[in-house]
């Protein structure tokens, strides 16, 4: 039997010691920012994201993952005798699914999986399907379990600011005025059934105050939540912040293990610095 090597997008937002742990490798989305060229993580990060936001009103342009792009990072590991389960982006959002399927049918022995999800939500099939490969599945069955299992993870994210969302086109100036005068947080769902976002509840506050009634309503609307493990991801905040959120987890449900990771320049740049959400499964 081939053995497999677990990858995903690096969209994914897992941290270096759950890389190292469970043996992870990752391919970094591309991005374009003031006429430059940047390997996403790997030589920019979200505070210069928004740093040059604040000086010069630009935004980074995220490229999708290219047939190239995949091809040489699969090729070598195929030619070594691996099967490869690889976790992508949600397909809704970017290119990178199809172009990952199209390289895996040309060079066989790949199964690419859209999450229909992003960041941490994407991250959690990741450590499913590190779980199975050491439970012995083939890539064949880890592939079917993934696809079946993903509208069990539940992803969201609060917002500090609509700047980013107004800047990327993705939110009207009236809108984005609006919620900073009245410090309107909006919460922003995945849809687990097709990967889509969609706008949530609204919440009016400072981000401490949001964010605790944020988790308590997120973690109340389910009576089935599997407690093994929860991800806290953000885009740059402060430790008090995260202590926050992590008690206010604690203090709804017993989880075994919360993973606080930051986000990916890819997923930072849409959605602006003090952005948290929490990924989670349901039984």
């Amino acid at each position: 039997m081939r053995k497999i090597i677990l990858s995903a997008d690096s969209t994914c937002d897992l941290n270096n010691e759950l890389i190292q742990h469970y043996g992870v490798k990752h391919y970094p989305y591309t991005i374009l920012l003031d006429g430059k060229t940047y390997k996403d993580n790997i030589d920019i990060t979200p505070p210069e994201i928004f740093e040059v936001y604040y000086k010069k009103k630009l935004l980074p342009k995220t490229s999708a993952i290219n047939t190239m792009e995949y091809y040489n990072y699969f090729k070598p590991l195929i030619d070594d005798g691996y099967e490869i389960i690889h976790i992508n982006l949600g397909g809704v959002l970017t290119s990178s699914y199809n172009n990952c399927c199209i390289v895996a049918k040309e060079l066989g022995n790949i199964y690419p999986v859209d999450s229909q999800n992003l960041s941490t939500g994407s991250a959690l099939l990741v450590l499913k399907a590190a779980d199975m490969i050491n439970q012995g599945l083939t890539a064949k069955q880890i592939s079917n379990t993934l696809n079946n299992y993903k509208e069990k993870i539940h992803m969201s994210f609060i917002l500090d600011t609509l700047d980013f969302l107004y800047a990327g086109g993705r939110c009207s100036k009236i809108s984005s005025l609006g919620s900073n005068l009245l410090k309107i947080k909006p919460v922003i769902n995945v849809n687990n059934k097709s990967g889509a976002m969609s706008l949530g509840n609204k919440y009016r506050g400072t981000i401490e105050k949001v964010i605790v009634k944020y988790i308590k309503d997120k973690l109340s609307s389910h009576d089935d939540i599997n407690n093994e493990h929860i991800f806290l991801v953000h885009s740059g905040m402060d430790e008090k912040i995260i202590s926050l959120a992590k008690n206010t987890i604690l203090e709804h449900t017993n989880f075994k293990k919360i993973y606080v990771t930051i986000a990916s320049c890819t997923i930072s740049c849409h959605c602006g610095p003090n952005t948290l959400g929490i990924a989670f499964e349901t039984k």
